[in-house]
This record gives C-alpha cells, sequence and structure tokens, in this order.
C-alpha cells in the first residue's frame, strides 16, 4: 500500500508492477477517479477530502490495511513518510514500513540531535547552537555571539515552516516569537535551533542507500539551490558546483552520518556549500526525494524499486565501486500556480493535457485531462526530468519538453521555468540559493492576435467531423466547404 497520493503514488506503483507486487492505493473524497488511483491494483476510499480527515488519518488507514491484507506500506514522501509514531504502529501490526528504523527517523527528525550526532561522526556543522531549554534572552546573546545574519529554524518539521531570517540584532526578539509560533502550529513543537546564515550559498544533498547487512553506498549529489520560499523548484546532478575532492569530503561524510545511525533504505543528507566550497552539515530527511529520479538516469539505479527490495531483506546487490555517475540530469517542478499573481495555487479542472514525448525525457505525474486540482494537497503536477550526455545538452531537451508541455484550465508555472533555464546565470552554472531572488524578471506569457484567430479556427475545425459526399464510382469525397458552418457553396453571397 502506498499511504500517498499523486505523482509520488504513480512512481511508486510502477516499481510494484516492475517487481510483480500487487499494490493498492488509498484516496480521499477529493481524488476519487484520479490516474493515479487507477494505476494501482487495488483502491480504497478514505473519508473526507483534507489531508488531516484522510491521508494522516492512521486509524481509516491501517483499517484498510487489514481489509485489504496489506503486507507492507510505502510513505513516498511528506505526510506520514518521516511520522516515528506511524512507523511503530505499522510494526505493531506486522506491517512492514518501507523506509528506516523508528530510531533513525527520530534522531534525524530532530534538528538539534542530528547536528550531535554528526559532530560525533566527524561531519561539518554550521556554526549554532540548539535552543532546547534556553531562555529567549540567553538565545538573543548567543546569537550576538554567533553574529548576524542568523537563522532561526524549528527543531522538528521542515518545507521553511518556522524558518526566519534575523538580519539585525533589533529584528530577533520578534522572529523568534514569530518562528516559535509558526513551529508550534504546524509540528505541535516551539523548539527552535540557531545557525549562522550564510549568504550566496549552494544546497547540495548526497544521496545514500543501506540495507539491513550493514551496507552502505552514496549516489552522489543533487544540486538543489534553485528554490522559492525554500522550496526546491529546479535540480540537476552532476552539481555544477562539483570537484572531486569536495566531492569526495561531502560523500564520506553523507555515509559517515548513514553509518552512525545504522541506516538503511534510501535517504538523503543535505549541505550548503561555500562559495570558497567549505560545507556544513544541514539535515538528514529519512525517506525518498521528490528529486530521486535525477539520480536514477545517472545511476541506472532504481531507488524506489530498491526500498522495497531492501524492505524485504535483500542486500544491495551492488558495492561502492559498481556505481558511477554518467551524464547529467535535470528536473523541474510544474505546478499549478501563477507567477504573475504571486505564484498562487491555481484551482480547478484540467481541461486538457498534453505530455512531452521525446527521446531521454520522462514525465512523473499522475493527473490526466479532467483531472482536478483541489485547494487541499500540494499543488505540484508532475516532475520533468531530462538526461544528456553533458549539461548543456540536458538543458537543451529541458527546453524543448516544457515547449511542448501542455496544461489547460489552471496556471502553471512552466513558463517561469523556462525564463529560469533561459537565463544566462542558470546556463553558466551560477545558481546559488539566492538566484530566484536576484535574477531578472521573467515577463508574463503573451499571445498575438494571429496565433488566437489560428487557434479559434482550429478550434472550431476540430470538433466537426467531415462529411462525405457520395461519388459515382461509390467511394466518399469529403466536402471542406460542409466542415465550415458559417459558409456555404453558393455562387450569389
Amino acid at each position: 500500500m502506498v499511504v500517498n497520493r499523486g505523482e509520488i503514488a504513480a512512481r511508486i506503483f510502477r516499481a510494484c508492477r516492475e517487481l510483480g507486487v500487487p499494490s493498492v492505493a488509498i484516496y480521499s473524497e477529493a481524488d476519487a477517479g484520479a490516474a493515479w488511483v487507477l494505476s494501482a491494483d487495488e483502491a480504497y476510499p478514505l473519508p473526507g477530502v483534507t489531508a488531516t480527515e484522510s491521508y494522516l488519518n492512521q486509524d481509516a488507514i491501517f483499517e484498510i490495511v487489514a481489509r485489504a491484507g496489506v503486507d507492507a506500506i510505502h510513505p513516498g514522501y511528506g505526510f506520514l513518510s518521516e511520522n516515528a509514531g506511524f512507523a511503530e504502529a505499522c510494526a505493531a501490526r506486522s506491517v512492514t514500513f518501507i523506509g528506516p528504523s523508528t530510531e533513525a527517523i527520530t534522531l534525524m527528525g530532530s534538528k538539534a540531535r542530528a547536528r550531535e550526532i554528526a559532530a560525533n561522526a566527524n561531519v561539518p556543522l554550521v556554526p549554532g547552537i540548539d535552543g532546547d531549554g534556553v531562555s529567549d534572552d540567553a538565545l538573543q546573546a548567543e546569537a550576538d555571539k554567533i553574529g548576524y545574519p542568523t537563522l532561526i529554524k524549528a527543531s522538528a518539521g521542515g518545507g521553511g515552516k518556522g524558518m526566519r531570517v534575523v538580519w539585525q540584532r533589533e529584528e530577533f526578539a520578534d522572529a523568534l516569537q514569530s518562528a516559535r509560533s509558526e513551529a508550534r502550529n504546524s509540528f505541535g513543537d516551539d523548539r527552535v535551533i540557531l545557525e549562522r546564515y550564510f549568504t550566496q550559498i549552494h544546497h547540495v544533498e548526497i544521496q545514500v542507500l543501506g540495507d539491513h547487512h550493514g551496507n552502505v553506498v552514496h549516489l552522489f549529489e543533487r544540486e538543489c539551490s534553485i528554490q522559492r520560499r525554500h522550496q526546491k523548484i529546479v535540480e540537476e546532478t552532476p552539481s555544477p558546483l562539483m570537484t572531486d575532492d569536495l566531492r569526495s569530503r561531502m560523500t564520506t561524510a553523507a555515509v559517515a552520518l548513514a553509518n552512525a545511525v545504522n541506516y538503511y533504505s534510501a535517504g538523503t543528507v543535505e549541505f550548503i556549500v561555500t562559495p570558497e566550497r567549505d560545507f556544513f552539515f544541514l539535515e538528514m530527511n529519512t525517506r525518498l526525494q521528490v528529486e530521486h529520479p535525477i539520480t536514477e538516469l545517472v545511476t541506472g539505479i532504481d531507488l524506489a524499486a530498491w526500498q522495497i527490495r531492501v524492505a524485504a531483506g535483500e542486500k544491495l546487490a551492488f558495492s561502492q565501486d559498481d556505481l558511477t555517475q554518467m551524464g547529467h540530469a535535470l528536473e523541474c517542478r510544474v505546478y499549478a500556480e501563477d507567477p504573475a499573481m504571486g505564484f498562487l495555487p491555481s484551482i480547478g479542472e484540467v481541461s486538457g493535457y498534453i505530455r512531452p514525448n521525446l527521446p531521454n525525457t520522462r514525465i512523473d505525474d499522475g493527473i490526466a485531462a479532467g483531472a482536478t486540482v483541489s485547494p487541499y494537497y500540494d499543488p505540484m503536477l508532475a516532475k520533468v526530468i531530462t538526461f544528456g550526455a553533458n549539461r548543456d545538452q540536458s538543458i537543451a531537451r529541458m527546453q524543448q519538453a516544457l515547449e511542448q508541455y501542455v496544461v489547460l484550465g489552471v496556471k502553471t508555472n512552466i513558463h517561469y521555468l523556462l525564463g529560469i533555464l533561459k537565463q544566462e546565470r542558470f546556463i553558466a552554472g551560477k545558481t546559488p540559493t539566492s538566484y530566484i531572488d536576484e535574477m531578472e524578471e521573467v515577463p508574463a506569457p503573451t499571445v498575438d492576435k494571429d496565433t488566437l484567430l489560428i487557434a479559434a479556427l482550429a478550434e472550431t475545425l476540430s470538433g466537426r467531423a467531415a462529411q462525405a459526399v457520395p461519388q459515382s464510382n461509390g467511394q466518399q469525397q469529403v466536402d471542406p466547404w460542409l466542415m465550415l458552418p458559417a459558409w456555404r457553396n453558393v455562387a450569389a453571397a
């Protein structure tokens, strides 16, 4: 069973089919009839439409587990994927949780505890302090020592929630209260940590994969610096920033951290990298990442399938020496949102949907024409992934794929993504985390009058069957004039 929805559910169902494993979907009332639901072997409804009522409703989920005879659960990403309590509840029912141990989830789920473990594993840390049990006045004093800008972030959770950048001392008290409040509302935990905030940094993560037999390997890095409000929108591998020496140091640190918590399954160790190529531990995500497809393309390793195989007790069929990085891969996330309106989610029916069908291009999605984009879940529609022999080729293929991608009925960020890809700084690989804030404005798409007229004519013709006129030889000939309702084939008008 996949306790998730959308493109990641469809992705895991595909891995199940390839492994010969029967799959079960669960879906909310808002997702009834969705394309991704139909890609599973069986499907069962959940009550309600909100995430709390449906995909986070553990009682309803486990009732279906018992009814469907489910042996294993894959959580995807988000929702229950890093919920140690849910993983424990699976174990209590003799259901395999396809992911790491509850201990690893718990340890890495606390940013403060993760920092402590990373330090013991000799993984470089951003200068900072765990704020658990520290008064607000003492935190202010620590921020003064760390220096400004300082980052306040929630000890629990992620996704930019409970995160504030403080640029000067006078802003600290208000920012601290704001971060605590958001963390409490989002995660039920208002503890925070302080870290030195670096500007012009890159966000680089290392993919790790382990089994139950003590084997842990890395599958190289991903560059994830192009972010909007701390949400990644473009990822690539290899990183344009990377050197052989930096890659060696970062991957060694990531594997050391994974070994420190006896990690198995797929996971990601995230770092920030300075312009001087110093790197510091950020966090570890104990789940499959949204951007995992680009790693799959350059390594040839099916991460989703190996998560399932590891959960079944299999040893990794390869060692670190067997793994190589070939070519270059790029991923863009397509969202139902309106860049011209501050990226406000675009809700409604997808009236038309055409996926690009190009070589070396992969589309991970879970929608089709007629799908409804609801206000209840994340508005990501799909991921476009391209592969090339080098970075220039993968960028060119991504531009072509996005130009051929058609989503009608809702606004999307496709034009915005194209704007990113065509900017000189991106082409040069100079994409720190500040890139989105600093890049040139992407103008809203416009359509000229002639194009609109041609489209209107095409729409008029497309829905009308050609009318055939019988001929003396028994054949039928199409009369084009009969296709146009406003025209008559007569001499006088």
